[in-house]
């Protein structure tokens, strides 16, 4: 019976917070980093592809299982996938703190306290396994 709730929770697809200050204190309870990242996920080309051909991958959802707790800033523009107005706040404050000049996509690892510790611009131009190379890298360095 245990084979087959961990066979189903692998199934699951990873959460993606929304509020920052959540996932600093997931992060300090797990002993996990954050990955931040700003996407446009309705109009943004860069971001749908990094979404489909990085986040929605098996390596990277079970690298960022072991290492992130994941937060998502979205900015979508058609009204139908407008978030809540509290969202849209939240989203609009982890702009004005890790990205003024509105790159997007952009990608961030955090430590549980908030500090950038490193950051991607655009859609990677790598491998997703040499992504994850990088962020191993990170990760071994703020164990």
């Amino acid at each position: 019976m245990k084979s087959i709730i961990l066979f189903f929770v692998f199934l699951l697809p990873l959460q993606w917070e929304t509020n920052l200050d959540t996932a600093k204190k997931l992060a300090q309870e797990n002993n996990k980093l954050i990955l931040l990242n700003f996407s446009g996920s309705d109009w943004c080309v860069p971001c749908i592809g990094l979404r489909k051909d990085y986040f929605e991958t098996s390596a990277f959802e079970a690298f960022a299982a072991d290492h992130f707790i994941l937060v998502n800033a979205d900015f979508p523009r058609k009204a139908k996938n407008d978030d809540s107005e509290i969202q849209i706040k939240s989203s609009e404050a982890l702009a004005e703190q890790y990205n003024p000049n509105g790159i997007f996509p952009l990608t961030l690892i955090l430590s549980s306290n908030g500090k950038v510790l490193k950051k991607w611009e655009g859609k990677p131009k790598v491998t997703v396994e040499k992504w994850l190379e990088e962020m191993q890298i990170v990760c071994e360095a703020n164990k």
